[in-house]
């Protein structure tokens, strides 16, 4: 986390900064500030703190050959703890570009800086105290989204919750907070935001690139495994590449407890692990990544394409790759929305483990996203029901699943079953679930009901624009045929591109893509294999 670089790395930093001199208590970078350049002490010390209600806590001091930062520096997010001289001295200081730079060039100060950056986020992250503090309730709905959201996007927190803890009442009254504004994020700095959108938090974070009306080479619609890896390769291959995504990185992936199938980790790996390090690897090579940014319409009669963000804002690509993913469906259950985030849920993650354990549980879904959080889920919760509408879980599950859920005494699998209805106050209660063969019905006092069952794809806002089929999923290459590209008004003597849409330049990978094999090694292996064809049509323009 805090290694000393040799005298043969410092020159070879300093051959890409300045050499300067700081003064005791100057402060060289400030909580909250952009941006922030990288500093390497060659004399003196710098110290490194972060703010806590006290006032600050000291996280290191850095001796010659010693560097600040942490993964913000490459990315420009604002800075989570304030550096500054301990005593007078020298510094070798490097802007984000030049950092970059470095990092990218040069392969034995990259796998040092980065292991450190990533390290010493985690270290953050595993505070106790943090100089941000969530202030919500178990029972909303928009608490559980902004955990969420900063759990997924890697934001140290802590989290105080108004039902059980009666000092929180204390600290909304210092704020002058009332209930009702729960939930409720204090700031460094003590900026309160009340209820906040996820935009307004990302924009607070830092967490979104700059969005103006330059030229983009390349534009990504979300940042899944497809999107990251179509970020990673673009990037490192000298595109221009802007990312949007709407939440967090990882796309339905990410909210997987365990991946296990995945080649190169035989231990498994989780999906927000592996989503932390493919967005780490894309900032590292320079594409630009707008988190908190929902593309809200797609206007192809633009020339270069222009995408429309629910905020009002605009961007313009050269070409577009379309990795919007999909979501979850919704069973037709009564009630089912109102008991969204207070009961009912659609990842299984450490997060809504935590909310869970030693109760009973419901899993509803016989894919592997379902199996993957009841085996997750029977090491936390006392019973893990798993409800299938099929007659059983061979046809759509992997075999290691299937077996790891026969092995747990822990979980039972109920076939042909649905749930029926759900009840509850502020938050789920009981649930009734049917035997459809048989037609016997049973209520359950469950709390928590996890729903993955089928996914539909994002991407509403296409049409008029791509040619989908008949459940909304992005038709690509082959798979057009020649009616539909005269629909589409295919205007090329050459035939689409493997993943290219009925719009030149405008290419769709993961899966929102029609025919995707829903594996995150192919979500993967098209997001990379799609920027060679960006490349081909950046070529003809």
């Amino acid at each position: 986390m805090f290694p000393k670089l040799t005298p043969a790395q410092i020159e070879r930093v300093a051959a890409l900064g300045q050499t300067r001199a700081v003064r005791a208590g100057e402060i060289v970078s400030e909580v909250g500030a952009r941006n922030t350049a990288f500093f390497v002490v060659i004399d003196g010390e710098l110290e490194v703190v972060r703010p806590v209600a006290e006032g600050e806590a000291l996280v290191v001091v850095h001796g010659p050959g010693e560097f600040t930062g942490e993964i913000n520096m490459l990315s420009g997010r604002r800075a989570l703890v304030l550096a500054r001289a301990v005593r007078d001295g020298q510094v070798i200081e490097l802007d984000r570009d030049h950092l970059r730079m470095l990092v990218q060039r040069d392969s034995e100060l990259s796998e040092i800086l980065m292991r450190a950056f990533i390290l010493r986020r985690v270290g953050l992250i595993t505070q106790e105290t943090s100089g941000m503090v969530l202030v919500g309730s178990r029972h909303s709905a928009s608490t559980m989204a902004l955990r969420e959201f900063l759990t997924r996007n890697a934001q140290p927190f802590s989290y105080q919750d108004v039902d059980g803890d009666p000092a929180v009442q204390a600290m909304l009254d210092r704020f002058d907070v009332a209930t009702a504004d729960v939930p409720v994020l204090v700031c460094a700095g003590g900026r309160v935001l009340r209820n906040p959108s996820i935009e307004t938090l990302a924009d607070e974070l830092g967490l979104s690139a700059d969005i103006d009306e330059r030229l983009h080479d390349v534009i990504i619609v979300g940042a899944g495994p497809a999107g990251l890896a179509a970020a990673v390769y673009a990037a490192s291959e000298g595109l221009d590449v802007l990312v949007l995504e709407a939440t967090a990185p990882g796309g339905q992936a990410g909210t997987s407890s365990r991946i296990e199938n995945y080649l190169g980790f035989p231990t498994g790996i989780s999906g927000e692990a592996l989503a932390g390090r493919a967005f780490t690897q894309a900032e590292k090579f320079g594409a630009n990544l707008a988190i908190g940014r929902r593309a809200s319409r797609l206007d192809c009669d633009a020339k270069p394409y222009k995408i429309v963000l629910q905020s009002g804002e605009s961007v313009r690509g050269r070409a577009l790759v379309i990795a919007s993913g999909v979501k979850y469906r919704r069973p037709d259950i009564p009630d089912l929305k109102r008991f969204e985030g207070t009961g009912v849920f659609y990842s299984a993650t450490h997060l809504e483990g935590q909310m869970c354990a030693g109760e009973h549980v419901i899993v509803v879904g016989g894919g592997n996203s379902a199996g993957q959080a009841a085996v997750y889920l029977s090491t936390i919760a006392a019973r893990v029901q798993v409800l299938v509408r099929g007659s059983g879980l061979a046809d759509t599950m992997s075999r290691y699943l299937i077996q790891r859920i026969g092995d747990s005494r822990a979980v039972s699998v109920h076939p042909h079953t649905q749930i029926e209805g759900m009840e509850g106050a502020d938050w789920l209660e009981r649930v009734h679930c049917r035997q459809v063969e048989t037609g016997a019905t049973e209520t359950l006092p469950v709390r928590h009901v996890f729903m993955m069952t089928g996914a539909d794809p994002h991407t509403k806002w296409l049409e008029g624009c791509v040619h989908l089929d008949d459940k909304g999923f992005i038709k690509t290459g082959a798979d057009l045929s020649a009616d539909e590209l005269a629909e589409g008004h295919w205007p090329l003597v050459r035939p689409p591109h493997a993943l290219e849409t009925t719009i030149p330049g405008v290419f769709a990978v993961g899966d929102a893509r029609s025919g995707n094999t829903k594996r995150v090694a192919s979500a993967v292996g098209e997001g990379a294999m799609c920027v060679q064809m960006v490349h081909r049509v950046l070529a003809e323009l």
